[in-house]
Parts: C-alpha cells; structure tokens; sequence
C-alpha cells in the first residue's frame, strides 16, 4: 500500500477514533477531568529526564538542517519549562468548569421554561509549530472544556511531542478517561494537515498557531470552520488630550516589553498637537533601546535629532515582531481611526487620551477584537484578561474573538422545560 493511503487511512482512525471520544469527554464530570489534568502534571514531571532527551535530538536535528536560531529557541525545552507546562495544567484545573452552566432561563406564557446551556465544540484540531509546549497547553485546554482534540504539531518536535503524549496518555488513563481524548499525530507526512482540515465529518473546528504562510494556507484550504489571527498590527494614538507621562510609560511598553509577541505595538499614530512634548520622549526612549523608526515626512521633520528612515506604505501594514516601530502623525481623531481601520489587523489598538467622548468614539468605532483605553496593548493576553491559560487570540468575529480560552473553546445550545406542555 503507497504511503499517501496510509496517511488518509491513519487520519481516518485518529478522526474516528476523536468523534467517538469526543462523546466520552462530553460527559465527564469535573472532578474526572481535573484529574486527569493533575496526573498529567505528574507525569510530566516523573518523565521529565525522557522529555529532555527526546527534546534534544530534536534539537540536534533541527540545527543539522539550519533552521532559524528563533525557531530553534522556541523548540527548545528544559527542566524550568517542563516544570511550568506541569504548574499550567495545574493552573488549569483550579479554573471554573464551563460546561453545563445554564443561563438566560426565563418562564414563556405557555409555560415552558426556555435558556441556554453552554457545552463542548466537540473534536477540536490544533495545528502548530515548533514550540512542544503547546501540546500540553492545547490539551488541557480541551481537556477542560470537554472536547477530544488532535493535535498536529511540527515535524520539527516530532520526538518531543510524542514524548509529551504518552504523559497525557498516562493522565487520562489514571483518571479512567480514554485515551482517545487526545491524540497526537504521529506522522510527520503534510497530508496529515490536508485531512484534518478537510475532514468536518470528525474535526468541527481547525485552530492553528504558527506563521502567517501557515495560517493563510489552512483558512484557504480549510472546509473545517477555523479560529485564527494572522497577524498583530496593533496600534496605539496618542490624542490631543493625553497625559504626558501615561503616554510614554505605556508606548514604551507596548513597544518595549517584548517585541516577538502578537499584542506588541507596530504602529504608533500621535496627535499633531503633541509633536513637541510627547514625541520626542518616546522618541528618545526607543533610540535608547535600538528601535529602529520608520516614519511620515512630519515625523521625520519633528525628529530629526534621530535616524527615522522614511516609512513605506508596506511599513503601514506590517507586524514587525522585532525592534521596528511605524510612526504617524495625524490632525484628528478621525484620521486615526481612518489609518487604522485602513492598515490594522483588527487584534488590539489602543488609546491614550483623558478625553471622555474621544476614549468612547474609540472604543465604538475601531473594529478590533480588543480596543483599550490608557493602557498597553500588550496586556491581549488570556491570562491578564482573566481567563487563565489561552489557546490564541482570535480577530474573527465568528464565532470567538480575542483571546480564547475555555469558554471560547464552547458554545451554547438552547434548552427547554416543560411539564407535559404542549402547543395550542
């Protein structure tokens, strides 16, 4: 039998196999999931000297075949990170159940009782690079909120990953859960991705985390519903009526805390009136750190003690994830929210004002999916918005926006009560 057969009748039974179970996880108890998370957490951290093992000749690997240093940084594992992947499933069982909670429930006429219950997608595919620890994130994510999920990480992490399996193989077991529940893929052959993708029969709906080109090919060739972002191009305006000192603690936060992260500010629009006080301070503090500076012709003027190279249109666009700012200078509000509707990637914009009517207009008229007032855009994050762990951030509208975690891992159906009612 030729090895394409093979990998469609594999992904067949890893789909069969998910539905099945995705009908057992449904309904497990809390306390039964919880446990399963705990001895996962245990085991990782019993196998941690095989994890690490396995992680290094993945790591070998991949420099023999001269992948990015980034890339192989993000592959890379050691005892401090297995023991935080352990605390996270940890972290994740303390956090409330979502399933089964009813709400909106309110008495008809007729006498039914009608509201909604919150319940699991069903089998959830993740499809990733690189980083082993989403395995055990993406697993317990799913895990506690009561779907089956496969899991296709990078061929690259082949070993790591399925190291990383056999742990939450281990947990499900002790916890009389099948095993089933998550399922790593364990060919590396791309056809694998194409089945998933295509397969709503077993996969109802396609997360996947990773680079633009990766992301871009599932949502094109995708008949599974998916939840993604492409990219980050945040922003941050400062108005005219922003205070100086709150303007550049959290620009330089936003740009500075972490430059490799989607909630990272790329593009920074400031108010003409605040060319001479607010600019040039946070001008200076980014030439400090080694930001380089792309601008508009004013803002090259205004700054011309700096090297700011002129800014492309291309510039407007683009999630840098590196020590790369945009800068603009804009006459209004208006011209703001304009530039950013025109150039932005719809994941988080902010606003630094003091202004009331402006912080509202803000917030109702910039289409993204997390819109801040006097804040750094880079608190986008599931844990800071207090919903612990997060399998990514989502710019769709449909059907979970922003950070997703357990209750954008569910949905709701509606269910009546009645005692015997019938329809006159």
């Amino acid at each position: 039998m030729n090895k394409l057969i093979d990998v469609i009748e594999y992904m067949h039974l890893v789909g069969r196999s998910a539905r099945a179970a995705s009908r057992a996880i449904a309904r497990a108890s809390t306390a039964q999931k919880n446990a399963a998370l705990f001895e996962t957490a245990i085991a990782l951290e019993k196998r941690d000297a095989h994890i690490l093992e396995e992680n290094a000749a993945d790591v070998r690997d991949a420099m023999k075949a001269d992948l990015s240093a980034a890339m192989i940084d993000r592959l890379k594992l050691t005892s401090k990170t297995i023991a935080s992947m352990a605390n996270g499933l940890r972290q994740i069982a303390q956090l409330p159940d979502p399933v089964g909670e009813i709400t909106s429930m309110n008495t008809r006429p007729s006498g039914i009782q009608v509201g909604k219950m919150r319940v699991p997608l069903g089998v959830i595919g993740i499809i990733y690079e690189s980083r082993p620890n989403v395995t055990v994130d993406a697993a317990g994510l799913c895990l506690k909120s009561g779907n089956a999920t496969v899991l296709r990480g990078g061929s690259e992490a082949a070993r790591s990953n399925q190291a990383i399996a056999a742990c939450i193989s281990a947990g499900l077991k002790a916890a009389k859960l099948s095993e089933s529940i998550v399922q790593v893929v364990e060919t590396t052959d791309r056809k694998a991705v194409g089945e998933m993708i295509t397969r709503p029969e077993y996969i109802d709906v396609i997360i996947p985390r990773g680079g633009k080109s990766l992301i871009e090919r599932i949502s094109a060739d995708a008949r599974v519903p998916v939840i993604k972002h492409l990219d980050g191009n945040c922003h941050i305006f400062v108005d005219e009526h922003a205070d100086l000192e709150k303007a550049v603690r959290v620009c330089d936060n936003a740009k500075t805390r972490r430059y490799g992260v989607c909630g990272a500010m790329e593009s920074l629009l400031v108010h003409e009136a605040r060319i001479h006080d607010v600019l040039p301070r946070i001008a200076k503090i980014f030439a400090d750190k080694g930001v380089e500076m792309r601008g508009c012709e004013r803002t090259r003027s205004v700054l011309a003690a700096h090297d700011v190279k002129p800014a492309s249109e291309e510039d407007w666009s683009t999630e840098f994830l590196a020590p790369i700012v945009s800068i603009k200078i804009v006459t209004n509000l208006d011209e703001a929210i304009d530039h950013i509707e025109r150039y932005g990637s719809h994941h988080t914009d902010a606003i630094i004002t003091e202004h009331w009517s402006h912080a509202q207009r803000f917030l109702r008229e910039v289409d993204s999916a997390s819109v801040m007032i006097n804040a750094s855009t880079q608190f986008a994050d599931g844990f800071e918005y207090g919903l612990g762990a997060e399998i990514g951030i989502s710019t769709d509208k449909l059907h979970a926006r922003g950070p997703v975690g357990l209750e954008g891992l569910t949905t709701q159906k509606w269910i009546v009560f009645g005692d015997g009612a019938v329809r006159a």
